[in-house]
């Protein structure tokens, strides 16, 4: 028998509240490779995606959250299981979207797998690091927690399609935020890929949502938006980033601004991300009465 069957091509979509929708408006773009070829039909998303994603983020916040950070620890440990497992397929995305050849895309998905075991090892550190007991005068404890901000929005980096795309999403949620990311704009299907991996492990839905399309069409409303709280500009360019940095000052936004060279995404993290969409709260408490002695406890 002759092999006559038709392949079968993948449908891309939005990973959204842990589901996956196609663009409410039904459009779709071309995604092609570095020499032009036709990769895939990639969802456009409309300004009304990028709200419902927003949603969804803020009705996981309060869960991803209030879970403990050991827990959120064993939770990316788990998707970085899951990608080890797809490393063929990732390595192969890669390849296409960002032009290299097999054995390097092979190492971008390596190391992307490692700096997510690598947050993963710092969700219940971090506090340790950037929190504690404060000296005070006067019987009184005085604690300093970091607290996660909330709502973040993230323009992944548009030439770092994996790698890239790894490192602004892992450290939001392992601080406890939850995440509405845009993806790289010309290579966006390793991060609609990972919608599929985020979906098959223990995050809930809705703690990261992932839309494809026009950076700057989707980053005008997330950037004034009344329930973001933070916006990381990484993957925006000089003067798309001055413009959404005016409008997330409506409501006080955390912002995080592009690098004025571009990030070297393999060198080594540090902790500037992880801290970047936290918030510190301040704790007093009385230790007790005063004895004769002077002293309590």
């Amino acid at each position: 028998m002759s092999d006559g069957r038709l392949s079968v091509f993948k449908t891309y979509k939005l990973y959204v509240g842990g589901k996956f929708p196609r663009s409410e408006s039904g459009r779709v773009y071309e995604v092609t490779d570095s020499k032009g070829k036709w990769l895939a039909n990639a969802p456009q998303s409309s300004r009304k995606d990028a709200r419902d994603a927003v949603v969804a983020a803020r009705k996981a916040f309060g869960g991803w959250s209030g879970a403990t950070a050991y827990n959120r620890g064993q939770v990316l440990y788990r998707v970085a299981e899951m990608l080890e497992g797809r490393r063929e397929q990732f390595a192969r995305e890669v390849a296409d979207a960002e032009g290299l050849s097999k054995s390097k895309a092979a190492a971008v998905v390596d190391a992307a797998v490692d700096r997510w075991v690598w947050y993963a090892g710092w969700t219940d550190k971090i506090g340790q690091v950037v929190g504690g007991a404060n000296p005070v005068a006067g019987p009184f404890f005085n604690l300093s927690t970091p607290e996660p901000t909330g709502v973040v929005a993230v323009l992944a980096p548009q030439e770092s399609s994996f790698l890239g795309l790894v490192s602004v999403i892992a450290p939001v949620i392992a601080t406890g935020s939850t995440a509405v990311v845009i993806a790289s704009a010309a290579a966006p299907l390793p991060a609609l890929s990972l919608g599929e991996v985020l979906a098959t492990s223990d995050l809930p839905g809705g703690v990261v949502n992932i839309l494809s399309g026009g950076t700057a069409e989707l980053a005008a409303p997330l950037a004034s938006h009344q329930d973001v709280n933070a916006i990381d500009l990484t993957g925006a360019d000089a003067g798309l980033a001055r413009e959404l940095e005016a409008a997330a000052a409506d409501n006080l936004k955390r912002v995080l601004r592009p690098q004025p060279v571009d990030e070297d995404w393999s060198a080594g993290p540090g902790t500037r991300r992880l801290t970047a969409f936290l918030e510190t709260k301040t704790v007093w408490h009385p230790t007790g009465a005063l004895g004769a002695s002077g002293s309590s406890y």
